[in-house]
């Protein structure tokens, strides 16, 4: 399996599967001198991790992060920083359960990658379903929280933040948008009054043994104008493609995204008035905070939607490795919405998208 790369300035190379020894990633072109120990790290994955609620998978996992390389520090410094060497984080897996999937050994599970993997390698791992599980991500979410430190590095103003803002059907009220609201639930939701009932919501899809999809906003601040190139780097272009390739993504948006089919030219146009500093003052953010593939200044504004798990408990027709008809029906543990816990992982994706363009700006511009 190749492509296991992601990166041009910033580069994260992930490695390991669902059901292995341990998951991690390697971190290379990180500047030297920036502060970071694992609890750096810590914090992001603990957002990301199995088992905090009924409303996820009940795998037990501390997704404890260990930093192999990459820092140095001895008595003559405050704190552990970067040396600019590779960084290499791990990941241990303690609590698989690979029993619960030999009955799905020789099956493959509609909508799932596990046809796709057969027909490409003629070999897949169907215990947890290796680099296609989910669990994959965690290693994104450790890189992602060392692409953070970069940019507060090199910046101090940026600010990466993600919210659930539809889980199947139900859907929240703009209006009442409240960043602080997104960590008091087990939805990442930022809207209080939609808490009870996507709890209800849930709790059905859970026990008719489904699942659901949903749409997750990521939102930065701080970024400054110009990142990004036009044509073949746009930094739009890295984030889509970054988010895209998160496990069970289908569709990513950039602002308005898709409904600005439906806008006129007056109302998609983000109008300018002078602003402080000889910077222009936005009356709207329809882009986005991207034009021409470069970033204006505005908040960068992303969202992509996640399709429901493909293992659930109702059976499902389908064939075998042989190509002879059956059923299938996945046990075990698994997310009921797989895109509750991917809020940690877009913003992750987003952040080292980010990162990768500053160093690329500043090696272009200075």
């Amino acid at each position: 399996m190749s492509t296991n790369t992601f990166g041009h300035m910033f580069r994260v190379t992930t490695f390991g599967e669902s059901h292995g020894p341990a998951l991690g990633c390697v971190v290379d072109g990180c500047p030297p001198g920036i502060p970071l120990v694992e609890a750096d790290i810590q914090a992001d994955l603990d957002r990301r991790r199995p088992g905090q609620s009924k409303f996820v998978t009940q795998r037990k996992e501390p997704d404890r992060v260990r930093i192999l390389s990459g820092v140095f520090q001895d008595e003559r410094m405050k704190q552990q920083v970067t040396t600019g060497t590779p960084i290499a984080l791990l990941i241990e897996n303690v609590d698989a359960r690979s029993k619960d999937y030999s009955d799905i050994r020789d099956k493959f599970r509609p909508g799932h990658a596990d046809y796709t993997y057969w027909a490409k390698y003629g070999v897949r791992d169907y215990k947890g379903s290796g680099r296609a599980s989910a669990r994959e991500t965690a290693a994104r979410v450790a890189a992602g929280a060392v692409a953070r430190k970069v940019l507060d590095a090199l910046y101090k103003t940026v600010r990466v933040r993600g919210a659930l803002i539809q889980m199947g059907t139900q859907t929240i009220e703009r209006k009442r948008w409240d960043w602080d609201e997104v960590a008091k639930n087990p939805f990442f939701c930022p809207d209080a009054r939609a808490v009870g009932p996507w709890t209800e919501y849930l709790e059905g899809v859970r026990k008719r043994g489904s699942s659901c999809g949903a749409i997750v906003e990521v939102v930065a601040e701080g970024i400054p104008a110009g990142l990004g190139a036009p044509v073949y780097g746009k930094l739009d272009a890295d984030l889509a493609s970054a988010l895209m390739g998160i496990n069970a993504v289908k569709g990513v948006e950039i602002g308005d995204g898709f409904a600005t089919a439906a806008l006129s030219g007056e109302d998609n146009a983000d109008e300018m008035r002078k602003g402080r500093g000889g910077k222009p003052k936005f009356l709207s953010n329809h882009a986005g905070g991207i034009l021409g593939g470069i970033s204006s200044g505005q908040p960068v504004v992303a969202r992509f939607a996640v399709k429901p798990t493909s293992s659930i408990l109702s059976p499902r027709k389908t064939v075998d490795i042989d190509g002879n008809e059956t059923d299938v029906v996945t046990k075990g543990r698994h997310d009921p919405c797989v895109g509750i816990r991917a809020v940690p992982v877009g913003e992750a994706m987003v952040a080292l998208v980010l990162a990768d363009h500053a160093l690329r700006h500043r090696g272009q511009i200075g």
